[in-house]
């Protein structure tokens, strides 16, 4: 009872706007300070916080983070998705579809370059939705390819949620093959995970190219034909435009991919060849400054210290409910659900796409995960597809109305003429699309866990 009066206690705490790592600290706090008075909690739990804030300290993965954060708002700051659009539209503006198109496929570089899905949807926002409209595009059809393509961040590496996500089911993977018996446990890596990410990742580009072609030709009403290419550029300009701005951050991804599914570098060694990619294509933009270099760390810090407050509330979270047998009760419950793994991992999908619609991935990452994921793992699911269900179905609840923070995101920038109705409806094929990536995930986990075998055993 004390762990159920714990969870609704931090999510009351959550609903009524406090910050989230403070209410899942506080609210465990509190409810240990009170299993300690009626004598049914043992303080020994919360002696163990000062090794895993230690361990949190020391995680070589978890370095990755504040360097990926760094490229993104780095590559911001250099107005990256600017040039990029103007160059994509340039390219494809004068076909049927031609902008959409272009959105896309700028979404989908953004997201292997930054990976930060709010800096994405936002930027698409400001920069492509008033052309969009302008030139005649439908308000639902321009906010929902703006929408999807800005959440691709969530699943195309380097991802920070693949990150996290990699760091969190690394040790749940260990507890649940040790709670086997087994005590020599494989494991699985950041690389690992995006790696498998790549194949599901390119699909939902794929699906998303396709459902614009089709739309613009079988509803040519809703995206106009432009006569002239948007850019305005030809001949020589427009191939030295392409080989300036297209090229360089094609580099700088492929650097960073390359050299871990290479296995040249770790995660975090190749975050640090991104940062100071990003620096250089800063400076090659004619965007790098020191004030620039102050801002791009001033964000970089406000976002790592907000990453790493929460995981400090939420190991404090993780002992208090562990303390409570709050992990007994969640297996007991999963394990004897009928249906077996099937209906144990349909549960916890359905729970954490709910849960997307009130909690940021961070949170959901660092409080459900570690619950469930050695329960799940322990049932013989394979780590890297679990790992990429989870990354595209969060991905799946932040773009579905009336709550997907994506949706949140576009609003915030969207003229007012844009209806909200519009933004929600615009969003329900990309909705579509992606459940059935999910379902194809489900039905051939090889479409996640293929590349990596083959990387693990060259």
């Amino acid at each position: 009872m004390m762990a159920i009066a714990l969870f609704l206690l931090v999510a009351l705490a959550i609903l009524t706007g406090f910050p989230v790592a403070f209410a899942l600290g506080g609210a465990s706090l509190l409810v240990a300070g009170i299993g300690i008075l009626l004598g049914n909690f043992d303080p020994a739990f919360l002696q163990a916080l000062p090794n895993r804030l230690y361990g949190v300290m020391t995680n070589g993965t978890l370095l990755a983070v504040p360097l990926f954060v760094f490229m993104g708002v780095m590559l911001e700051r250099a107005r990256i998705a600017e040039q990029l659009l103007d160059t994509m539209a340039s390219l494809f503006g004068g076909l049927r579809g031609g902008l959409g198109i272009s959105v896309v496929l700028v979404g989908m570089l953004l997201a292997a370059s930054t990976g930060i899905v709010g800096a994405t949807v936002v930027t698409m926002g400001l920069l492509s939705l008033p052309t969009m409209l302008k030139r005649g595009y439908d308000a639902k059809v321009a906010t929902g390819v703006i929408c999807a393509s800005g959440t691709l961040g969530q699943i195309i590496p380097p991802s920070i949620v693949l990150v996290l996500l990699g760091d969190v089911l690394s040790s749940a993977y260990q507890q649940a093959q040790l709670d086997m018996g087994i005590f020599s446990p494989d494991t699985v890596s950041v690389g690992d995970l995006f790696i498998g990410a790549l194949v599901p990742g390119l699909i939902l580009v794929l699906l998303y190219l396709v459902y614009v072609v089709v739309l613009a030709w079988s509803a040519p009403h809703s995206m106009p034909l432009v006569s002239e290419k948007v850019g305005g550029l030809d001949g020589r300009d427009f191939w030295k435009n392409i080989f300036q701005v297209l090229v360089p951050p094609l580099l700088l991804i492929g650097a960073v991919l390359g050299s871990i599914i290479g296995g040249v570098a770790t995660p975090t060694e190749a975050a640090s060849v991104g940062a100071m990619g990003a620096i250089f294509l800063a400076y090659l933009y004619k965007q790098f400054s020191i004030q620039n270099l102050y801002e791009v760390a001033r964000s970089t810090t406000q976002v790592t210290c907000m990453v790493f407050t929460i995981l400090i509330g939420a190991a404090i979270f993780s002992l208090v409910f562990r303390g409570f047998g709050g992990d007994e009760l969640v297996t007991e419950f999963l394990t004897t659900l009928p249906g077996g793994k099937f209906s144990a991992l349909v549960v916890t999908m359905l729970v954490l796409f709910l849960l997307g619609f009130i909690l940021d991935f961070i949170e959901i990452i660092f409080i459900v995960v570690p619950i469930v994921g050695p329960i799940l793992l322990a049932m013989d699911i394979d780590p890297v597809w679990l790992g990429v269900m989870i990354a595209v179905n969060l991905q799946t609840s932040f773009l579905t109305p009336p709550f997907g923070f994506a949706l949140f995101y576009l609003r915030g920038v969207a003229p007012s003429e844009v209806k909200t109705r519009e933004i929600y409806l615009g969003s329900l094929p990309f909705i579509g699309l992606q459940i059935l990536v999910l379902s194809a995930l489900a039905v051939w986990p090889a479409l996640a866990t293929y590349l990596p075998d083959i990387f693990n055993k060259v």
